[in-house]
C-alpha cells in the first residue's frame, strides 16, 4: 500500500505530523482533526549571513601541527588545532523553521470521530478527513506543495453546502516584525537575524462564500463549502524583493483553478516517482492497520512485507520532495525543521550525512533530485580555494566536515574528533564520476569537472610523504577517538584508513573523467598517477578486522556509530566479494566487532551497516538490521530517528533496500545479491545500474525468474547471477528479456 494512514491525531507532536514538500517549500502537517497546524518551512530560511571564516593563523601553523603528530605528541597538536586550525568565528550558522500556520474551525467543531490522516505517497497528497458527531458534516483538507507554482495549496471542503467556517494565522515566534493583511491575504515579513536576509511567507484565501476578511492577524471565512488556501515564501537569497515575489506567485496561483493546480501537481511528481517500483508479495490484511500499528508490531515472529514496500516508496517520496528543481540540497532534515537554532544547525554535514542523502539517488531512477547536490558543491568551489590558499598554502579547493548555505567551507567548530578533516569536498566529488556512470550525461561531466580537478589539486600540494606513502596530515577517523599505547586517547593523526579510500577514489575518477573531456595537462596527469600509486594500502589488524589508523589502535568507544575505514566497501567498491575475498572478511569482522559493542545506535549508522552486509552480500543481516532500524531507530511517521530526526536514515536504508536486490559497478553487475528469506517472492521495476541500464527484476521462491534490461545508451555490461556470468553489448533504445529457469 502505498500511503500512509494514521487514525488518531497527531497531538501536537511533530514526530507524528507528515511531511509534504517541492524540494524548496516543505510543511509537517500535523492533522489534529478539529484544528489544523502546519509547520513551515522554506530551504533558504537561514540564520545570519555569509561570512570569512578562515583562520589567519592556520598557515603558519600547519608544519608545527605536522612535526607534533608525527613525533607522536597528540595533545600537544590537538590543543594547538583549537587554535590555529578553528574557524574565526567558529560555528556556522542555522537552517530555521519558516513558522507555523494555525487553522480553526471558529469553534464550530466540539466533538469529532472517524478522523483519518493520509499521505498518498503515489500522488504526494495529504488528506485529513473529520466527522462533526452532532451534525454528521464531513469536513476534508487536501494539501500538496505545487512545484510549478511554488506554493503550498491547501483545500478544506465540507460535505454540506455553507458549513465551513474557517479562521487562520500565520505566526512566527522570533525574527520577524511585521504581520500585514488584506481582505483575503496575510504576511509576515522581516528579518532572519544576525544581519542577514529579509524574508516575507503569504497566505491567500479563495473562499467560495464571498464572506472573507481579514481581521487582526487572522482571515475568516464564514458559510462556505470549499476554500483554497495557497502559502509561499522568499527571502533575499533568491528575490531581492521577498514580498513583492511572494505577492506575485500567490496572485500566478490564484488565477488558477484548484483541479488544475492539483492535477499539473500530480503530473509532475508522478514524472519522478512512477520511474520505479518496488513489491514484496506481503499479507493484504494488514493494510487495514494504520501505519504506527503496523511499525509497532512488525518484528521476525510478525513479518510485514507490506511496511518495507511503503517505507520504500516514502523514502523515494522524501528524496523528491526535499531535493528537485532549483532547490538547495536535502540537509539533515530534508527541508524538515522544527526549530530556530535546529539540532546539528541543520546544516549540510559532508562526512556522511548528506553524501548519504544521495545514495538512493542514481540506482532508485532519480539522479536528477541529485543535481542540488551538485549545484551546492559548485557554491563552495570559490570558497573552497580561499580556505586551500589562506590556511593551507594549496592550490585547488577544499571543504570540512560541515557547510552551510552560503557554501562556508572552513572548520566547523573546535569538536576535535571532526573539526580537523578536508576530506570534505574530496568525498562530494566522488559523486561526480559515479553520477556519470548512471546518467552517461557528457554536458553534466564537463561542467563538474573543474570541481574535481581542483580537488584533486588541493591534495597534490597538501599530502606529505610519510614511511614511502602520501597521506593526508593533520588526518582524523570521522568522530572516532583511538587509545595509545600508554594508554592516552587521541583523534588527530596521519593518513586514516578512510582518508585513503577517498584519495584512490578521487585520483581514479580523476583520471578516467580527464580522458573523457580531453585534459591537456598531461604533467598533472602524470602526477595524480603517481601519487595514486603511492596512497597507502588498506591494512588487517590484530582482531582480524581492518584497520582504521596507519597503527593498529584500540578504539575508545567499539561500537561508534562512524564505520568510516569501511568506505571502500561501501560506498565505493574497492573491497568486494568477488575481488577481495580477505578484506571482505575483515570487513565483515569490523562490522561484528561493532555490533556487538551497541554499534548502529543512530538511524543513519544503522542504515550504513544495512547496506555495508549488502556489499558482503548477506540479505539475513540486510534484514535484520532494517527490523533494528524498525525498532529502535523510526518514528511514528516512519522518519529516522537519530536521535532526535535526521532524514538521512530514511535515505541510506532505502538504498541498502536496492543494493540487496542489484549491485552495479564499473566492472559487473550482480542480479539478487544480498536478497532475504523473508522477501520470498517478488518485484522491482525501474531500477538503475552502471551504463544508464534500467532493470526490472522478478523472482518466486527466492529465485530469480525474469530480467528485463532497459538501455537508455549504448552499454556494455557484464551480467551475474548466482554462479552465472553473461557478457551483453546493448545498443540505446534496446530492451533485453533474460528468463530464468526454475
Amino acid at each position: 500500500m502505498s500511503q500512509l494512514f494514521y487514525t488518531k491525531p497527531s497531538h501536537w507532536d511533530w514526530n507524528r505530523a507528515l511531511p509534504v514538500g517541492n524540494g524548496r517549500l516543505g510543511a509537517m502537517i500535523y492533522g489534529e482533526g478539529s484544528h489544523e497546524h502546519f509547520q513551515l518551512n522554506e530551504d533558504s530560511v537561514w540564520f545570519g549571513k555569509k561570512r570569512e571564516r578562515n583562520n589567519p593563523d592556520a598557515l603558519a601553523n600547519l608544519d608545527k601541527i605536522r612535526k607534533l603528530i608525527l613525533a607522536g605528541n597528540i595533545p600537544q597538536a590537538e590543543e594547538l588545532c583549537k587554535y590555529t586550525l578553528a574557524g574565526t568565528p567558529q560555528s556556522q550558522h542555522s537552517y530555521q523553521t519558516l513558522g507555523d500556520v494555525y487553522f480553526d474551525y471558529c469553534g464550530a467543531l466540539k466533538e469529532t470521530k472517524d478522523l483519518r490522516r493520509t499521505l498518498d505517497l503515489a500522488t504526494a497528497i495529504h488528506t485529513s478527513t473529520i466527522t462533526d458527531v452532532s451534525t454528521n458534516v464531513e469536513y476534508k483538507v487536501e494539501t500538496f506543495v505545487s512545484r510549478h507554482y511554488n506554493c503550498i495549496v491547501a483545500r478544506f471542503s465540507a460535505s454540506e453546502k455553507g458549513k465551513l467556517d474557517l479562521a487562520a494565522s500565520l505566526q512566527r515566534d522570533c525574527f520577524y516584525e511585521a504581520t500585514e493583511h488584506t481582505k483575503d491575504s496575510l504576511y509576515i515579513s522581516g528579518n532572519l537575524g544576525g544581519g542577514g536576509m529579509d524574508f516575507c511567507c503569504g497566505m491567500r484565501f479563495l473562499s467560495d462564500s464571498g464572506d472573507l476578511q481579514g481581521i487582526g492577524e487572522h482571515i475568516v471565512t464564514k458559510g462556505a463549502t470549499n476554500v483554497t488556501v495557497l502559502l509561499t515564501a522568499f527571502t533575499e537569497y533568491r528575490a531581492d524583493n521577498p514580498r513583492r515575489e511572494t505577492e506575485r506567485i500567490l496572485s500566478l496561483a490564484s488565477a488558477v483553478d484548484y483541479r488544475q493546480l492539483k492535477a499539473e501537481h500530480i503530473e509532475e511528481y508522478r514524472s519522478y516517482f512512477c520511474r520505479m517500483s518496488f513489491s514484496l508479495d506481503y499479507d493484504w490484511e494488514l493494510d487495514k492497520l494504520p501505519t504506527d500499528e503496523r511499525l509497532a508490531r512488525i518484528d521476525e515472529a510478525h513479518p510485514d512485507n507490506g511496511l518495507v514496500n511503503t517505507y520504500m516508496d516514502f523514502g523515494r517520496y522524501l528524496l523528491i520532495c526535499s531535493s528537485r528543481g532549483d532547490c538547495l540540497p536535502a540537509n539533515l532534515q530534508g527541508i524538515w525543521n522544527r526549530d530556530y537554532n535546529a539540532p546539528w544547525q541543520s546544516k549540510f554535514t559532508i562526512n556522511i550525512n548528506t553524501e548519504m542523502n544521495y545514495w538512493p539517488a542514481g540506482i532508485c531512477h532519480l539522479s536528477d533530485c541529485e543535481l542540488p547536490f551538485f549545484e551546492h558543491l559548485l557554491r563552495m568551489l570559490p570558497n573552497g580555494r580561499e580556505t586551500a590558499k589562506k590556511m593551507y598554502g594549496c592550490r585547488g579547493f577544499v571543504a570540512h566536515h560541515n557547510t552551510d548555505l552560503w557554501g562556508d567551507t572552513a572548520p566547523q567548530d573546535i569538536c576535535i574528533s571532526a573539526t580537523f578533516w578536508v576530506m570534505g569536498a574530496a568525498w562530494m566529488c566522488t559523486h561526480i564520476w559515479n553520477h556519470y556512470l548512471y546518467t552517461q550525461d557528457m554536458e553534466f561531466l564537463q561542467k563538474l569537472y573543474p570541481a574535481l580537478r581542483e580537488a584533486v589539486l588541493f591534495f597534490l600540494d597538501f599530502l606529505i610523504e610519510v614511511d614511502g606513502y602520501y597521506v593526508t596530515c593533520p588526518s582524523l577517523s570521522p568522530e572516532n577517538t583511538y587509545i595509545m599505547e600508554d594508554g592516552t586517547s587521541g583523534c588527530l593523526t596521519y593518513g586514516c584508513t578512510m582518508d585513503n579510500e577517498i584519495l584512490h577514489e578521487l585520483f581514479s575518477h580523476f583520471l578516467k573523467a580527464a580522458s573523457l573531456v580531453k585534459e591537456k595537462d598531461s604533467a598533472l596527469i602524470q602526477k595524480v598517477e603517481n601519487y595514486d600509486k603511492k596512497i597507502a594500502p588498506l591494512q588487517i589488524g590484530r582482531h582480524g578486522q581492518l584497520m582504521e589508523w596507519q597503527k593498529d589502535y584500540e578504539e575508545a568507544e567499539p561500537g561508534h556509530r562512524h564505520i568510516s575505514h569501511l568506505w571502500a566497501l561501501h560506498p565505493a567498491h574497492q573491497i568486494t566479494k568477488d575481488g577481495t575475498p580477505e578484506l571482505c572478511q575483515a570487513a565483515e569482522i569490523t562490522l561484528q566487532r561493532r555490533l556487538a559493542a551497541g554499534g548502529g545506535h543512530t538511524g543513519w549508522s544503522r542504515a550504513w551497516i544495512m547496506n555495508l552486509y549488502a556489499r558482503l552480500w548477506q540479505g539475513e543481516q540486510v534484514y535484520a538490521n532494517l527490523l533494528q532500524l524498525f525498532s529502535h531507530s523510526t518514528l511514528p511517521n516512519l522518519l529516522d530517528n537519530h536521535p532526535p530526526f535526521q532524514i538521512d536514515g530514511n535515505f541510506g536504508a532505502i538504498a541498502a533496500i536496492a543494493e540487496a536486490l542489484l549491485q552495479s559497478d564499473e566492472e559487473r553487475t550482480i542480479l539478487l545479491p544480498a536478497l532475504p528469506r523473508a522477501w520470498k517472492d517478488g518485484e522491482v521495476k525501474g531500477l538503475c545500474g552502471v551504463g544508464g541500464v534500467v532493470y526490472d527484476l522478478s523472482w518466486k521462491n527466492h529465485s530469480l525468474t525474469t530480467a528485463v534490461l532497459h538501455a537508455a545508451h549504448q552499454a556494455d555490461i557484464t551480467l551475474r547471477y548466482q554462479d552465472s556470468e553473461e557478457r551483453l553489448s546493448m545498443m540505446a533504445g534496446q530492451t533485453i528479456t533474460l528468463d530464468f529457469p526454475a
